[in-house]
């Protein structure tokens, strides 16, 4: 199954995605990773370099006649999203990834791929290995944790690295040129609860929110999928009272970075309203079904019984809660003036989940106006202060603003021009690139972003499209000829 993905075209990126779908790389845990990168630079009689935080550096001299070019940083991110569906025995610290060849796309059995940014990393590997390549002084960036808080490009050392241009290789749309990003900021909330004894005379069941598409909180913000917490609070605020319901305990989400595609509550309500909750469940899924038709086909929203937990939430912190998570923004804010189509700000309620007293909230911040973002994180600081609860925001990173006299940007527009007879799309992306980070440390630099076409990312959909695998890696080759002198 893993394997077949090596006879595909372009063999040389093929072979060192594969390398890489066999080593465990979620965020936070990059170790052998970067030890395997770090020894194919050195294997391959390249200066490598890993610093403190575990970022890796490999620089290859320019080949005959293309000293005097300007020098080029191939950058891409070590780590992956960890994902997968609720029925997949899967550990992402241990386990390797199973690739499957779906018609014209390459997919993952039952779990994210890691094509983001798997296949940019496997890229840059095959342009440091291959021989026969033209090109000027050449570098490349491998970052770790990128999906959970860009703390290896937070991290990278000023005059470390020596190249005068960054193509960012985290871009998922072929044809298409990428020259800004936004900014993102993580809150945090805490709501502090009582646990209550369980009431007498009380029915508890599973809530379960199931089937939802889920995928990445910036790039999918604007597609319409649903979010499992919201439709559980949603519910939830419709039946609190009327049922008298009691709740014990909440786990809905699971990254800051991944729309949430299940959420689960444990809760009660009187004997003699539990059949009343059955039907009003129904009437949500049928409510939820006709909302998100299109975009939601296997939305479910179900009840099954339980066993009595140990405790039940006392009533005013459950009110609290109920009422600010389901008012919490979430989703598109607002949309670019100056590029229509795309957002300018959004956010993602990521994660509710309770435990010792403590519900905790995460939610993550877009937005390529830094006012705009500030407005967002007050507004949402604004609910859950009224209900009680601790916000603090953490994680900020800057955005990446658009170049548009970029030099590379001008040599890439020709190149994609000259050899495929059409000028690539030229747009700046709703999600957290590395770029504007890297940009504040090295403000010298002339960046850009492109990629194959991978969609549904950050979810166990993640697939990427092989035939512009082999257009990307194209265009790649085509680039580095082409850099202009310094």
């Amino acid at each position: 199954m893993s394997k077949d993905i090596l006879k595909l075209e372009p063999q040389a990126v093929w072979k060192h995605f594969y390398s890489l779908t066999q080593i465990p790389r979620p965020s936070k845990h990059e170790q052998k990773v970067a030890d395997f990168v770090a020894k194919f630079g050195r294997d391959n009689g390249l200066e490598t370099i890993v610093d403190e935080v575990g970022n890796v550096i490999i620089r290859k001299p320019a080949t005959k006649g293309m000293e005097n070019r300007k020098g080029i940083i191939l950058q891409g991110h070590l780590d992956m999203v960890p994902q997968k569906n609720s029925d997949k025995q899967h550990d992402f610290e241990k386990d390797p990834i199973e690739t499957v060849i779906d018609g014209e796309w390459v997919t993952a059995n039952g779990t994210t791929l890691g094509a983001d940014n798997g296949i940019g990393v496997a890229a840059a590997m095959a342009a440091l290995e291959d021989k026969s390549l033209v090109h000027g002084p050449l570098e490349a960036l491998f970052t770790i944790d990128e999906e959970t808080g860009m703390t290896g490009a937070f991290a990278l050392k000023p005059n470390l690295l020596k190249g005068d241009i960054l193509i960012n290789l985290d871009s998922e749309d072929e044809g298409e040129l990428y020259v800004g990003c936004a900014g993102g900021l993580d809150a945090n909330i805490q709501l502090a609860y009582k646990n209550e004894a369980i009431p007498a005379g009380y029915t508890f069941f599973k809530l379960a929110v199931t089937g939802l598409k889920g995928g990445h909180s910036g790039m999918d913000i604007n597609s319409g999928r649903a979010n499992s917490i919201k439709l559980a609070f949603r519910f939830l605020r419709n039946v609190e009272q009327k049922f008298d319901v009691r709740i014990s305990s909440i786990d809905g989400g699971s990254l800051r970075n991944a729309i949430p595609r299940e959420a689960f509550v444990l809760a009660g309500v009187p004997n003699n309203k539990y059949g009343e909750l059955e039907k009003s469940v129904s009437d949500f899924q049928k409510i939820y079904k006709a909302e998100f038709s299109k975009v939601e086909p296997d939305l479910s929203i179900a009840v099954s019984k339980i066993a009595a937990p140990t405790s039940v939430m006392d009533k005013a912190s459950q009110w609290a809660l109920i009422r600010s998570v389901f008012g919490c923004p979430n989703g598109v804010v607002r949309l670019s003036d100056s590029m229509p189509g795309l957002v300018e700000t959004s956010t993602n309620l990521a994660r509710v989940y309770s435990d010792n007293g403590i519900v905790y909230i995460q939610c993550l911040l877009r937005s390529s106006v830094d006012s705009s973002k500030e407005a967002l994180a007050e507004k949402i600081a604004s609910v859950f202060e009224l209900a009680g609860a601790q916000v603090n925001f953490a994680g900020g990173y800057p955005g990446w603003k658009p170049n548009m006299d970029s030099v590379i940007l001008k040599t890439m527009r020709e190149v994609y021009q000259k050899n495929w007879g059409k000028v690539p799309e030229i747009k700046a992306i709703h999600a957290g690139l590395e770029c504007g980070i890297l940009g504040g440390a090295y403000p010298h630099l002339d960046m850009i972003s492109f990629g194959p076409t991978i969609r549904y990312p950050h979810s166990p959909d993640e697939k990427v499209n092989i035939k512009t695998v082999k257009l990307f890696w194209d265009y790649l080759v085509e680039t580095l000829k082409s850099v202009p002198n310094k």
